[in-house]
């Protein structure tokens, strides 16, 4: 049967395929543009599991504070390369996630990708992945979660780039120092708040590299330990927020500027794209030898 234009122009426009796709869909159907939605979400499904192998490490960070500030989200999805990450397919994929992560109450990525994708209503999170994965041609990944709610403060935010976001939960000061101190996180990258927050292993990991440095390089036993608690203090300022010199003032300790501002930082999350995960290694030259060898 012969395919209108209109019946295409329709299919793109609930999909976002391409036009040829479109219309291959709608021949193999007979034109039933239900049974072809049906089919091109199918056809992504199998290209998203062929791509599922492959490594995603690069991306975006997306953040949504609601309007009282009592709600925060941030997502971490992922792509192969920069080049997709910076497709405005992709954009608007994460732009969506983060939408539905605020609407809704899911606690992870799992619970997410099962809901509806804000501003479509029609696939869920996952199938508009898929879709995604489609039409990019690389693997593309929800990967993380992270969501603030009912909190006993405001909520503050601040990306850097599209690759690392932070949600602080702080009560007392303002909005412009909410969104210092979140900067002042991007930044210096601290482990926890306070230093009664900082993990015993941490700490005992620290402790056992200090005190072989010390005997290492000489030093009497019966100082040892004093030279290991000041390096103990030190590490703890460097690793703690509120031990930390203040990013836009080396000379004053975010906890100072804090308890100057009558203000207390609850919580707070930081993520940056592909932090932990082993990028594949490849070596042109190596792969062009391999080939070379298995074509003789």
């Amino acid at each position: 049967m012969a395919i209108s234009a209109s019946l295409v122009k329709e299919l793109r426009e609930r999909t976002g395929a391409g036009m040829m796709e479109c219309k291959k869909a709608l021949v193999e159907t007979g034109g039933d543009i239900d049974a072809a939605i049906e089919a091109m979400r199918k056809s992504g499904q199998a290209k998203a599991a062929k791509k599922a192998g492959r490594i995603a490490a690069d991306g975006t960070i997306e953040l949504r504070v609601s309007d009282d500030a009592r709600r925060g989200v941030m997502v971490e999805v992922n792509s192969e390369t920069d080049f997709v990450a910076k497709d405005e397919n992709f954009a608007g994929f994460a732009a969506a996630v983060a939408d539905t992560a605020l609407a809704g109450d899911a606690a992870d990525v799992q619970a997410l990708a099962g809901q509806r994708l804000a501003g479509d209503g029609e696939p869920t999170v996952d199938q508009a992945r898929e879709a995604l994965i489609a039409k990019v041609g690389e693997n593309v990944q929800l990967r993380r979660l992270v969501r603030f709610d009912d909190s006993e403060g405001a909520i503050y935010s601040y990306r850097h780039g599209v690759r690392i976001g932070v949600l602080v939960e702080m009560t007392g000061g303002d909005a412009a120092l909410g969104r210092d101190i979140a900067m002042h996180i991007a930044a210096s990258n601290p482990i926890c708040v306070a230093a009664d927050d900082v993990p015993a292993e941490a700490l005992e990991k620290e402790r056992e590299i200090f005190r072989a440095q010390a005997l290492e390089s000489g030093k009497p036993e019966n100082i040892v330990d004093k030279i290991i608690e000041g390096r103990m203090r030190k590490y703890l300022e460097e690793v703690t927020l509120l031990g930390q010199a203040f990013v836009k003032d080396p000379d004053q300790q975010v906890g100072k500027l804090l308890s100057q501002a009558g203000a207390s930082v609850l919580r707070f999350a930081r993520l940056e794209v592909g932090e932990g995960i082993e990028k594949r290694s490849e070596n042109f030259a190596e792969e062009v030898q391999a080939q070379a060898r298995q074509a003789d």
